[in-house]
């Protein structure tokens, strides 16, 4: 069993920066790929980014790549997403989410744990 709890969520204008720390506890966690969600409202959860359980490889949807990095720190139980020129359309409730999968997965019902989201506004 492992326990989410998401971060670092907040308004911000477009062009700036946020980011958001998700806190594991459990057993086990550096085993786990962890996989940032985000769902806006009225659309399902999409897929932003994950990170394997070393933190040496990681993926990214194409509409954040160069602007979002993912990144772990086991130790802490920690996984974080760094958000870089943030765009209105960012705007969502972003999960993070822990599975035993490949590092590559982007369907959210492949992950079994999740956390209860933090908040990301974009103002234009």
């Amino acid at each position: 069993q492992v326990q989410l709890v998401e971060s670092g969520g907040g308004l911000v204008q477009t062009g700036g920066s946020l980011r958001l720390s998700c806190a594991a506890s459990g057993r086990a966690f550096s085993s786990y790929t962890m996989g940032w969600f985000r769902q806006a409202p009225g659309k399902e959860r999409e897929f932003v980014a994950s990170i394997d359980w070393s933190g040496s490889s990681t993926h990214y949807v194409d509409f954040v790549k160069g602007r979002f990095t993912i990144s772990r720190d086991n130790a802490k139980n920690t996984v974080n997403l760094q958000m870089n020129s943030l765009k209105p359309e960012d705007t969502a409730v972003y999960y993070c989410g822990a599975g035993l999968v490949s590092f590559r997965s982007t369907n959210p019902r492949l992950y079994d744990y999740w956390g209860q989201g933090t908040q990301v506004t974009v103002s234009s």
